[in-house]
């Protein structure tokens, strides 16, 4: 039995979401809406010009281990924080929420990453982002045997742009997949499974940037691929979404696309399920909307749902989401849940 549903590796960062009047974007050069990377010095100094904030743990593999907890599921995070206050600020919050975190700290280098989330009057978020300790993750920091403990490792694109996060990835894939050769080995008539290794592209940037390590991640050591539509079409550089979905059939057991109003798509080698988009009322803010869709299947996968099930909840998840401020589901979607698989 695992003992967990999801192990997800991503960027540790804390959101410190506050409200602030249109003057102080004027005052610091901040474009309203826009997402900014900062160094330290930068966060710090607006950190200390805001007023009451909320602080939570963050990052977009955060973001979906919490919306897997919140539907129920058992989860564990890899990620880099430093021994510091907004380090335990992250192993505090997340912990909290149900998900084991027991990353060790840095003890020198660069803090803990924080993302700093400016709200507007007219609700409109501006936000800056220190990565720091976050892009630091390193293959020392992927315990092998958390990654097997798992039925599914959850890896965040985000990360990928230090080549010592690439090793890591990869050091966390062999593990999961060593996994079945050594249980196989050991009892070759068992029906054996293995913790599968999933990926979530994050950005269509973020894939123009590493296209090459990517393509050769997602078809060498990929078993489930989330993307959106942007992010499919940048990784296989075609302009047609059939022809993207035709190449991702060769790489992988099973990706799961979100293609925005026109819901999602769950593709496998055989079928290829169509899903939806979940009615919301009126869409208040997308942030999260994706890292939500991939808790909702993640959920249903490792639950043994149905894929088309499994792609109703993420659907119903990233439709919670978008329906408020913030990145994390408000509902009770367990209730929601019970509606869809009953």
């Amino acid at each position: 039995m695992a003992a967990y549903d999801v192990v997800g590796i991503g960027n540790a960062l804390v959101d410190i979401i506050t409200d602030i009047e249109d003057n102080f974007l004027n005052e610091n050069a901040l474009p309203k809406g826009s997402m900014n990377l900062v160094e330290l010095d930068q966060s710090n100094a607006l950190y200390d010009k805001v007023g009451a904030a909320r602080e939570v743990s963050g990052g977009s593999c955060g973001n979906t281990m919490a919306g897997l907890a919140a539907l129920g599921g058992k989860g564990a995070y890899i990620g880099k924080v430093r021994d510091d206050q907004f380090g335990e600020i992250f192993r505090h919050d997340i912990r909290s929420i149900g998900v084991d975190f027991d990353s060790s700290p840095s003890t020198d280098g660069e803090a803990t990453g924080k993302c700093l989330v400016l709200v507007s009057p007219d609700a409109e978020r501006t936000m800056c982002t220190y990565l720091g300790a976050a892009n630091r993750l390193t293959p020392e920091d992927v315990d092998p045997a958390v990654i097997q403990a798992g039925k599914i490792v959850y890896m965040e694109g985000y990360l990928f742009d230090r080549e010592e996060a690439k090793q890591a990835f990869v050091k966390a894939a062999e593990a999961a997949h060593a996994k079945d050769r050594l249980q196989v080995h050991a009892a070759e008539s068992a029906h054996i499974g293995h913790t599968k290794v999933s990926l979530s592209l994050s950005d269509s940037f973020c894939v123009d940037r590493h296209r090459d390590s990517f393509r050769h991640l997602v078809a060498n050591h990929i078993d489930i691929l989330f993307a959106n539509e942007d992010e499919l079409l940048s990784l296989y550089e075609v302009t047609d979404f059939d022809a993207a979905i035709a190449q991702v059939r060769k790489d992988c057991h099973l990706a799961a696309v979100t293609r925005g109003s026109q819901g999602s798509v769950i593709v496998t080698p055989e079928e290829l399920i169509t899903i939806p988009a979940a009615t919301v009322e009126k869409v208040i803010d997308t942030t999260g909307a994706g890292d939500q869709y991939a808790a909702g299947v993640l959920y249903g996968l490792t639950q043994g749902l149905p894929l088309e099930t499994c792609g109703r909840i993420g659907s119903m998840m990233g439709a919670e989401v978008i329906s408020h401020y913030g990145a994390r589901v408000e509902a009770d979607v367990k209730a929601m849940l019970a509606d869809i698989v009953n």
